[in-house]
């Protein structure tokens, strides 16, 4: 069971009886609505996913949202209820009140391999909506409805009227159709399609020509950076390398011409990064510190192509390099969540925590993206160590500019005053400094120094005029000889 689960929170304003507008209030009357609100409560159509709603007040105001991914084995179904069931409840009552309900939906498409209808799949699904609906009641938090969604029709686990709720299920309402989908687009919500589509966008390539092809480059550009990486002083230059060719990319794709739709916009940006870059790309991210660097692409007109990139990071991530997926994911989530496309977020860090379950950068996005947390905190941050490294380099910078003009400055005057005294002559430069003249020995270390070629004490000073020397020091008499 993947047990990063994403929980979403909804402002009181977003109620199962209105939307954003106090003006155009939605009143959901039955399963029905439910049903048809669910895309617009996650921001996508869930796909094998299990999505609990708390409900708040008389009236049932929408409040936190979580959704996981429909355990495959049968299992693990009550670990997973419990789970769920108290995430919900717990974190409801950290954010605020403890709920007053609880929706369920479960929504899971039939096999297209065999013969299984979304009959089928309701009756397979119903043992996990009694144990979620155990679950919250021994928390003391009532479920009010468990819906199963699949195969464009919807099911109640809790009506047991058939002339709402017949045995073979009713069809959902066309997308668009509802009053609760115009007001939702008047608000400005928007529903990104499913979320396996959504998911298909950041997994790697389902071709296995170029996907073969790719790995193989993969591995040759590991041969090649890894010692470097591995290297104290290498690692910064393939850093700076790696940003370099980041920043080149996002040029490149700053600068191509729109897409039609999300899959040819990614078949463009696909084509537009050649398998080397894509590697080396990869490969500079597994370093933590490059990848703390690129995470400040996150706003304004560089965030729009970084989000562009990291996606396609992803896809090229394929075979055994799998795992490297989960820099560029985070990346993609970090932008996502900044730029605020949460439900896209989301999905991006769901699956960077599914490929290394042990990033922390990816595991401290996804808790402050579910907790609902404003990230402009972080967003402060990262501008405040980029101003402080640009100061840092300005200010090397310009030390190194200074050093240069006065080596070249005492260089100049050293050539003025050759000049002046002419060729043979000395030529000390005020900036540089005086030889140290040595000390005189004394009369010890003279006599202890080894005799030289001439007999004399080997680097010893010359006697004065008057000193007779025959093979000692003599002493001058009182006519001074």
């Amino acid at each position: 069971m993947n047990k990063h689960h994403e929980s979403h929170e909804l402002p009181d304003s977003h109620g199962s009886r209105g939307l954003p507008d106090d003006d155009s209030q939605i009143t959901l009357r039955d399963p029905a609505d439910l049903a048809d609100a669910l895309p617009y409560l996650m921001g996508f159509h869930p796909t094998d996913s299990v999505v609990m709603v708390a409900l708040h007040g008389r009236r049932g105001r929408f409040g936190g949202r979580l959704r996981l991914g429909i355990p495959r084995s049968p299992g693990e179904w009550p670990h997973a209820a419990e789970q769920l069931a108290e995430c919900l409840v717990t974190g409801s009552e950290r954010r605020g009140p403890r709920p007053d309900g609880i929706i369920v939906f479960l929504c899971q498409d039939p096999d297209p391999v065999g013969d299984m209808t979304g009959s089928h799949v309701m009756e397979k699904l119903r043992p996990l909506a009694q144990q979620l609906r155990t679950a919250c009641g021994a928390l003391d938090v009532p479920v009010l409805e468990a819906l199963c969604i699949s195969d464009g029709r919807y099911w109640s686990y809790c009506c047991p009227d058939a002339r709402c709720c017949p045995p073979e299920g009713r069809a959902l309402a066309l997308p668009g159709t509802s009053a609760l989908a115009a007001a939702a687009t008047y608000a400005g919500l928007q529903v990104r399609g499913t979320l396996r589509e959504m998911e298909a966008r950041l997994t790697p390539w389902p071709r296995p020509a170029a996907a073969a092809e790719q790995e193989r480059v993969l591995a040759a550009t590991e041969e090649r950076l890894v010692p470097r990486i591995l290297d104290e002083e290498e690692r910064a230059r393939v850093g700076h390398e790696t940003l370099d060719l980041a920043g080149l990319l996002m040029r490149r794709l700053s600068g191509a011409p729109p897409a039609s739709g999300r899959s040819d916009g990614d078949a463009l940006d696909d084509g537009l990064i050649a398998h080397d870059e894509a590697a080396a790309l990869v490969l500079g991210l597994q370093d933590r510190t490059t990848r703390d660097r690129a995470a400040e692409w996150m706003e304004g007109p560089d965030a729009a192509p970084a989000l562009r990139l990291w996606r396609a990071l992803s896809r090229r991530c394929v075979g055994r390099y799998t795992e490297h997926a989960a820099a560029p994911l985070t990346l993609a989530g970090w932008v996502a969540w900044s730029t605020g496309d949460e439900p896209a977020a989301r999905v991006a860090l769901g699956l960077a925590l599914r490929v290394d379950p042990g990033c922390q950068f990816a595991q401290l996005l996804h808790q402050a993206c579910n907790e609902g947390l404003d990230p402009e905190a972080l967003r402060k941050c990262l501008r405040e160590e980029r101003a402080e490294r640009e100061r840092a380099e300005r200010e090397a910078c310009e030390g190194r500019d200074v050093c240069e003009e006065r080596a070249a400055r005492d260089e100049r005057e050293e050539w003025a005053e050759l000049e002046r005294r002419g060729p043979g002559q000395p030529v000390t430069s005020p900036h540089r400094p005086k030889p140290r003249r040595k000390a005189p020995l004394n009369r010890k270390e003279t006599a202890n120094r080894p005799a030289g070629p001439d007999g004399g004490t080997q680097g010893a000073r010359p006697a004065p005029r008057g000193i007779r020397r025959a093979g000692k020091v003599g002493r001058r008499d009182g006519t001074g000889r």
